[in-house]
């Protein structure tokens, strides 16, 4: 009977370890399964982040004014910064605002200031903050130094002497073409924010976190022009800023007129290899021609993508009409040219009544004399 027992017990020790050990098994690998239930292996797509995703809460509606603390952490957390240009800057004393994600001036105006004076930044270059000033409405963020040097303090120091105060050297401010910068508007006041959410606001003008130059200009581009680019593919109606961002700076240049037109062909390889001839009109791309090494010719002329332009229609609409002013004359009011063609249809206007006679004297230039 003990015999019984212990061989009874001695089988559910056993059976009760294999289970034990089942169940740890099981266990184990169920963990497993969770885990990557959990975190499921990062596919192509969902590795391309969208260009921005606020990182910070929006600020509130109805947020106080920006407490002096919070000024003295915003400066010294923006002032120095190293940053990548989303946008370009103009030189000159005009920058940038930004106001509820709008950047003004843009567009065709924008083009205008850049092409008169020069880009101080462009976009996917790094940018330098060099100077923050938080105002009533608005904060001023100065790039590159700013349009203007600004004074070193010791040029703000004064000697007192005999002969009166010396200076010590022109106080003149003096432009900096390097430098521009851009102000952030709100509506009424600057109100209280974290550093997180003043990066969001300047997220159109200013990118906080690319790594590199290339990434930042990537982000400006659409998705499109980013894939070519990433390609190395030049497409119809890129400019010239895409294209050196995709191919490099072209070994050889090319400047030609095709009736009244002139254009500038870029060329790339040489032979045996492929060679790329890729065709500006002013900074867009009409024309690629690829000539492969087995002889074969492909051009392509029709527009790939079609970049972000002011809608000139649409502005002209606005605009009020303005009528050309009538060129000077010396005919009185009312008074009829003899070279003025009449009508073909209808009367001509009547004549116009001659002006009145003016009393002459007596004696007055033309008027005989008699001679007694």
């Amino acid at each position: 009977m003990d015999c019984v027992r212990a061989s009874t017990l001695f089988g559910v020790f056993v059976v009760a370890a294999a289970t034990v050990t089942l169940c740890s098994g099981n266990c184990e690998a169920q963990s497993t399964d969770t885990s990557s239930a959990a975190h499921p292996p990062e596919t192509a797509t969902q590795a391309q982040l969208p260009l921005h995703q606020p990182v910070a809460a929006p600020i509130a509606a109805n947020a106080p004014h920006m407490e002096r603390q919070t000024r003295y952490e915003i400066i010294r957390d923006f002032e120095t910064q190293l940053v990548y240009a989303r946008t370009a800057f103009p030189m000159g004393t005009k920058g940038l605002q930004l106001k509820q994600g709008v950047i003004t001036p843009n567009g065709e105006d924008l083009q205008q200031m850049i092409n008169l004076w020069g880009p101080a930044v462009k976009p996917g270059d790094p940018a330098h903050i060099s100077f923050v000033q938080i105002k009533n409405d608005h904060i001023h963020f100065e790039i590159n130094g700013g349009p203007i040097h600004r004074e070193k303090w010791y040029q703000r120091v004064q000697i007192s002497g005999a002969n009166g105060p010396l200076t010590n050297g022109p106080n003149d401010p003096q432009s900096n073409p390097h430098g521009s910068y851009v102000d952030l508007y709100f509506d009424k006041f600057v109100p209280e924010m974290t550093a997180s959410q003043l990066r969001d606001l300047l997220f159109p003008v200013l990118d906080f976190n690319a790594r590199n130059k290339e990434q930042a200009y990537l982000d400006t581009v659409p998705p499109k022009v980013k894939a070519a680019i990433q390609a190395h593919h030049v497409l119809v109606g890129m400019n010239q800023e895409m294209v050196l961002h995709a191919k490099g700076k072209p070994p050889k240049k090319v400047r030609e007129r095709s009736g009244e037109t002139q254009y500038e062909e870029w060329i790339y390889g040489e032979a045996p290899a492929d060679v790329d001839f890729v065709r500006f009109v002013g900074d867009e791309v009409v024309r690629v021609e690829t000539m492969k090494v087995d002889g074969e010719k492909i051009v392509r002329t029709e527009k790939e993508v079609i970049l972000d332009q002011p809608d000139k229609t649409k502005e002209a609409k606005t605009e009020p009409e303005v009528h050309p002013t009538n060129a000077p004359s010396l005919r009185r009011p009312g008074e009829d040219s003899q070279d003025v063609p009449k009508p073909a249809n209808g009367a001509a206007p009547p004549p116009a009544m001659p002006p009145p006679d003016l009393p002459q004297p007596p004696n007055g230039p033309g008027d005989l004399v008699a001679v007694q």
